[in-house]
């Protein structure tokens, strides 16, 4: 078990890598996010597994339940039949407040416990899973009630969940487990902090290109098409 979830991780961080990273749309996008999406899928089941039934971790549950729905739920997003379908959302927003209820619940025990730690881990990480978790699931919601999904805020919902899950993996290898990376990579904080903060740009960079710069040729070409229906009127006085 312990093999498959190195072994996919390592796979779904250079596959992650290269849907990041590539132009959105394109067949080297498509296909290395399916081995993305594919390998994130088997990476957070093992991770379930060993953190539930080999060493009990719930920091590692919380995290790997959450990257799971964000996989889940970015994936589908770019997939009409189950975007579009209101089992499908339900069953997202089901998935994300869990994780929800379950981080809230098990961050109190924590903070309650003499220590301040829960399975020796500090609660802070899984509050914030837990409101990332709460983000979305809130994000399915409205969806729920009447939201719409098309266009740029389809696309930003794949973008920023896929690459959340991306984020977490990231972080969990560079910063959160070093004594899997290289010598000169754990004695270096800036470059085991690099992957992460890279991840993190090039998400901002996407969503801000999808949601701004779109939003922006949208209302200049609305402007520019009223400013073509005036004019022969114009003219014409």
């Amino acid at each position: 078990m312990k093999t498959l979830h190195i072994v996919t991780g390592l796979l779904a961080l250079l596959a992650g890598a290269a849907a990041l990273y590539a132009s959105k749309g394109s067949r080297w996008h498509r296909n290395s996010g399916q081995v993305f999406g594919a390998t994130m899928v088997l990476m957070t089941a093992s991770a379930l597994v060993m953190a539930l039934f080999v060493h009990l971790n719930r920091l590692n549950v919380i995290a790997a339940s959450l990257t799971l729905y964000l996989v889940l739920s970015g994936w589908s997003s770019v997939i009409r039949p189950l975007a579009q379908s209101r089992l499908w959302l339900s069953a997202q927003m089901t998935m994300g407040l869990t994780v929800t209820l379950c981080a809230g619940w098990w961050s109190q025990l924590a903070f309650a416990s003499s220590d301040g730690r829960i399975d020796g881990m500090l609660p802070q990480p899984i509050v914030a899973f837990g409101f990332i978790a709460l983000i979305g699931a809130s994000m399915d919601l409205r969806l729920l009630l009447g939201g719409s999904l098309a266009g740029g805020h389809r696309l930003a919902r794949h973008l920023w969940r896929m690459s959340t899950a991306m984020l977490i993996a990231t972080t969990s290898l560079f910063l959160g487990q070093p004594r899997f990376l290289p010598e000169f990579l754990r004695e270096s904080m800036p470059l085991r902090a690099l992957p992460v903060l890279l991840v993190l740009g090039v998400m901002g960079y996407w969503l801000v290109r999808v949601l701004v710069m779109k939003g922006l040729k949208r209302r200049s070409r609305r402007t520019g098409d009223g400013v073509a229906a005036v004019s022969p009127a114009v003219i014409g006085r």
